[in-house]
């Protein structure tokens, strides 16, 4: 990216917050060592889902995907998806089991999202407008990206991407944790929280269009959404 800028500023503090979950580190290392193994052997991926303790995904090809330590509703899902042939384009998955799946012509599929992302997504999807990305975390938190529009959970959230556009041009990505908040835009980003030193460095001087983009602790994955790649899990 060409441009960028890292914040760390205690008014955007009200809208985020750490939330333990039960886990534990070798089960978090036996799914990174699986998707790490799994991009190895498809040689390629488009995107993944990863979460520190519920589980880790991977997307190649037109609909194929690998996962592990995922909850059940959401494999079958895909793999319902995968039998129609459908294109599956995006998954996000939280630390409590939440996900969502953006797949084929604006299609949606999710489980327990914040009730008002739910009604912003059902509202786009009958104006048929494109939704391009979708974040959220556990605590209520979302960002939600079509092809004219940006929602958020709050104003606080609202003005921080908003903000970003002034400087940096249109929205390609965002990333919403728990702990952390990243938006990328054609011409750089902003971060916001524990966000992986090793990750800004990579968008620093990424030359690949960041249209997905993942984080979950120190582990980071970001892609073009097509063959381009970077991750460090």
């Amino acid at each position: 990216m060409k441009r960028y800028l890292f914040l760390s500023f205690q008014s955007l503090l009200a809208i985020m917050f750490f939330v333990a979950v039960p886990g534990n580190a070798n089960a978090q290392n036996r799914d990174r060592n699986y998707i790490k193994d799994c991009i190895r052997k498809y040689g390629e991926c488009r995107n993944v889902a990863i979460t520190k303790y519920n589980g880790d995904l991977m997307l190649y090809g037109q609909n194929g995907w690998a996962a592990s330590g995922c909850p059940k509703d959401l494999t079958n899902a895909l793999r319902e998806l995968h039998d129609d042939n459908e294109y599956i384009d995006d998954v996000q998955l939280t630390e409590n089991g939440r996900w969502l799946i953006l797949y084929g012509d604006n299609g949606l599929q999710w489980n327990d999202i914040p009730y008002d992302l739910e009604q912003q997504l059902r509202e786009w999807n009958r104006e048929q407008e494109v939704i391009t990305s979708v974040s959220f975390n556990d605590s209520g938190d979302w960002i939600a990206v079509s092809k004219g529009y940006i929602a958020a959970s709050s104003p606080e959230i609202q003005d921080f991407v908003a903000e970003g556009m002034e400087d940096h041009g249109g929205v390609w990505a965002t990333c919403v944790t728990e702990d952390a908040i990243v938006v990328v835009y054609e011409d750089g980003y902003r971060t916001f929280g524990e966000v992986p030193d090793s990750l800004i460095d990579a968008l620093k001087e990424t030359s690949i269009n960041v249209y997905r983009l993942k984080i979950a602790g120190s582990s980071w994955f970001f892609s073009d959404g097509v063959s381009k790649y970077n991750y460090r899990m």
